[in-house]
């Protein structure tokens, strides 16, 4: 027992080394930063959510092959604006927020199986939840559709031209090699049962405790159970729940400043610089920036009060990190006992 607290301690305070992550920032600065302010100089700000889940297109594929990498930026681009749809359609029914947790999970459940299948990276849904929760919770009509539509769209065909960009301004080619990847046979069904199971508990629970911003608690499962094995699954989780602690506290800061919102533009592209600099170095020193960042861009496009957001993010993200964290040991359980029968 001692020796498993010491294995996830270890991993939990872990940096990894440096893997050209400095290229990456670069480009998701880009990527995240022209749309933003395309929107802050046209007085649109209101739509900046969509913006910003359309660029995380280039947060995909980060090692991979020039190739290979923009056509998963595609993929994942398309799946990104089509959960923000998704969630927006939710929105748009209005619907009660237990039918938006069902729907956000049935996507987490999907995109995690095509996700493992095509060998994503990073691998999983968090992204998809993210989006399709966020969509969900925020005021639309049906003319929101065509927006995000149009703005999430751009985003992700902007953040393709910024990573074609790239491999011709460093290579000039498109011939480096694709690296072979191992097969992983039934860990994407495993693992779409996992989430899926983990985003419904942890949205029910955050809906039912909470009631505003439960997406929070399904992206803090999905995190928890997204490890390879339980104790990936517990360091990532024990990883979420300190970062945000901390990355809370940054946003109060920010928040109780009142910023301009040009400078909270600002402000949020350096973040996301800092966080690709660290989120596959150790995931935690990523969520001290990722949570402020996500906190600021809300702000924009909602009329939350600061106190409200900080609250339901802490909460939230203890909801979803205790339920990811249990699903994923009884997850592993299951998969001993089916080993050994």
């Amino acid at each position: 027992m001692a020796e498993s607290r010491g294995r996830v301690w270890t991993g939990v305070i872990r940096v990894g080394p440096r893997a050209g992550d400095h290229r990456v920032a670069l480009r998701a600065v880009l990527s995240v930063g022209v749309p933003l302010v395309v929107l802050l100089l046209t007085g649109r700000l209101d739509l900046s959510v969509y913006a910003s889940f359309g660029a995380f297109a280039a947060l995909y594929g980060r090692t991979d092959a020039p190739r290979p990498r923009v056509i998963m930026q595609a993929t994942a681009g398309a799946i990104l604006v089509s959960s923000m749809l998704i969630g927006t359609i939710v929105s748009a029914l209005g619907s009660p927020a237990v039918v938006g947790v069902i729907v956000v999970a049935a996507v987490a459940a999907a995109v995690t199986l095509f996700a493992y299948r095509a060998q994503w990276h990073p691998p999983g849904a968090l992204f998809a939840v993210f989006a399709g929760g966020a969509t969900a919770s925020l005021p639309a009509t049906w003319s929101s559709l065509p927006l995000v539509l149009a703005v999430g769209g751009a985003s992700v065909v902007w953040s393709l031209l910024v990573t074609v960009a790239f491999v011709l301004v460093r290579r000039g080619s498109w011939a480096r090699p694709t690296r072979a990847r191992p097969a992983i046979g039934p860990v994407a069904w495993e693992m779409t049962a996992t989430v899926g199971t983990a985003a419904l508990l942890a949205g029910i629970a955050g809906a039912l405790l909470v009631g505003t911003h439960w997406y929070w608690a399904m992206v803090g499962a999905v995190a928890a159970v997204g490890g390879a094995h339980v104790t990936a699954r517990l360091i990532r989780g024990v990883q979420r729940l300190v970062g945000t602690l901390l990355g809370v506290l940054i946003a109060a800061g920010l928040l109780a400043l009142h910023l301009p919102p040009w400078l909270v533009l600002l402000i949020a592209v350096a973040l996301q610089a800092a966080s690709e600099l660290y989120v596959g170095r150790n995931y935690g020193i990523a969520m001290i920036f990722i949570t402020p960042l996500a906190l600021l861009m809300i702000s924009l496009a909602s009329p939350a009060t600061p106190e409200m957001l900080l609250r339901d993010r802490v909460i939230e993200t203890v909801i979803g990190v205790a339920v990811g964290t249990a699903v994923a040991i009884v997850s592993a359980g299951l998969r001993r006992r089916s080993a050994r029968s």
